[in-house]
């Protein structure tokens, strides 16, 4: 873990004091372009640092929790809301289909469904999902979040249309630092590589499980089992 995050933390700081020390000698000019470069790295710094100290927190069981019972349709429509721009603006089709829903085709939904949890991890874990989601699914895909009674009390469903991971990556996509395609850097937009370690340890601290299910080419599905609300 030491050298993973070694490793992680020099390319940011390399691109900041390479940045810090052409303003320095004279060879960048102050712009806000150079300005803002730097200063996109040091979010990048700041979230990694964020990341592992959740993820420190969840793996001790020490990580601070607010209880209540949650309405499983306004988590997943909320979730929903706060990724519709970034789905739109991607040209990917963003649905929610989830209990106690009414459409217009479906005036009698089914009974509200609820569980018991931390509102903002779970909006934590979903938007994680999301987000990578989004990422992997080309235009005129869909993403779909989904709720509804499972094994273990609720079932959450975040499934896309996207590239899919390769049948030997699979295992791993919950380690600490996995990447689907290893060349790639922070700057393209991969992230700190912790999002789904941390998603695995959040749920963990719910009581319940978290399980992805993918097909090379057609899509992925993650897939979240939680108590219920007694």
């Amino acid at each position: 873990l030491t050298a993973d995050v070694a490793h992680e933390l020099r390319t940011p700081l390399q691109i900041i004091q390479g940045n810090l020390e052409g303003l320095v000698d004279g060879v960048y000019q102050p712009t806000p372009e150079h300005l803002e470069a730097t200063l996109a790295e040091t979010k990048l710094l700041a979230r990694l640092v964020e990341d592992l100290r959740v993820l420190s927190q969840a793996e001790a069981g020490q990580l601070p929790m607010q209880w209540e019972v949650i309405d499983v349709s306004e988590l997943l429509n909320d979730v929903a809301t706060s990724f519709s721009g970034q789905a739109q603006a991607a040209e990917i089709t963003l649905t929610v289909d989830a209990p106690g829903q009414v459409s217009a085709l479906d005036t009698a939904a089914a009974p509200a469904l609820r569980l018991r949890g931390d509102y903002g991890r779970l909006e934590q874990v979903l938007g994680n999902l999301l987000t990578n989601a989004i990422r992997h699914t080309p235009e005129g895909g869909t993403v779909t979040l989904q709720g509804g009674p499972g094994p273990q009390g609720v079932r959450l469903v975040v499934a896309d249309t996207g590239e899919g991971i390769a049948p030997e990556d699979v295992p791993y996509v919950f380690d600490r630092f996995w990447r689907a395609d290893r060349a790639r850097t922070h700057g393209e937009g991969t992230g700190s590589g912790l999002g789904l370690a941390i998603a695995r340890q959040l749920i963990q601290a719910h009581g319940g499980v978290i399980a992805v299910q993918s097909t090379l080419g057609r899509g992925t599905a993650f897939t979240i089992d939680l108590p219920s609300a007694t």
